[in-house]
């Protein structure tokens, strides 16, 4: 299949709302972290990729046309080089409010996930994340070192993506930049809205009640 679109932005800037948009543009199936939760291919993937193993990234996303959210947005660039026809659609938001919304979510359950009871496969994928996002991408879970990392990759997207492949975007935008820049239809329906705070919860039982 091979991708078409490559998702540079970090989760909590409304890449889940962008899956379910491109999916009913006729982009899909994407890939985002709930396809390595549920597809039993993929978890072995990046946990080779963790361990340093050289990934064919064809055979990775076979299955998808699209991609968003982490683990694929850590691998961005990688990305545009084995797809080059491939546009980039860049989600962002600004940095206190990603901060507000990471930390309680991605930020909070890495903080957490060793007291979590993950089924035995989920706590794997979780042990692979850990190292492939807490430890490579921001180097940490502090506020500090968590903005400073969300800034570097916004800034290294901007700086290296050609502008005519790139499209910088937050689901508040709607359909119409997004539209334009994929060259298809404006649908009628409205602009698809998900995963907020208690949605992401969801996935793994509930909130923990800690501090």
């Amino acid at each position: 299949m091979g991708l078409k679109i490559i998702g540079s932005g970090f989760g909590r800037t409304g890449t889940m709302s962008t899956k379910m948009a491109l999916e009913h543009l006729g982009f899909g199936p994407c890939h985002r972290m709930v396809e390595v939760m549920g597809n039993p291919v993929q978890p072995a993937y990046w946990a080779d990729f963790a361990r340093g193993k050289e990934l064919d990234w064809a055979e990775v996303f076979a299955d998808y046309t699209a991609q968003v959210d982490f683990p694929g947005a850590t691998v961005w660039h990688e990305l545009s080089i084995a797809f080059p026809d491939a546009k980039v659609i860049h989600t962002e938001r600004p940095e206190d409010d990603w901060w507000a919304s990471y930390s309680s979510t991605i930020g909070k359950f890495f903080a957490h996930r060793e007291n979590i009871p993950l089924p035995p496969p989920i706590a794997a994928i979780f042990e692979t994340m850990d190292y492939l996002l807490v430890r490579r991408v921001f180097g940490g879970l502090d506020r500090e070192t968590s903005i400073a990392a969300y800034r570097r990759n916004n800034e290294r997207v901007r700086a290296t993506v050609p502008t005519d492949k790139l499209l910088i975007f937050s689901p508040t935008d709607g359909w119409d930049p997004l539209c334009r820049f994929l060259d298809v239809p404006v649908p009628a329906t409205d602009f698809p809205r998900s995963h907020a705070r208690d949605e992401f919860w969801a996935h793994f039982g509930g909130e923990p009640a800690v501090a």
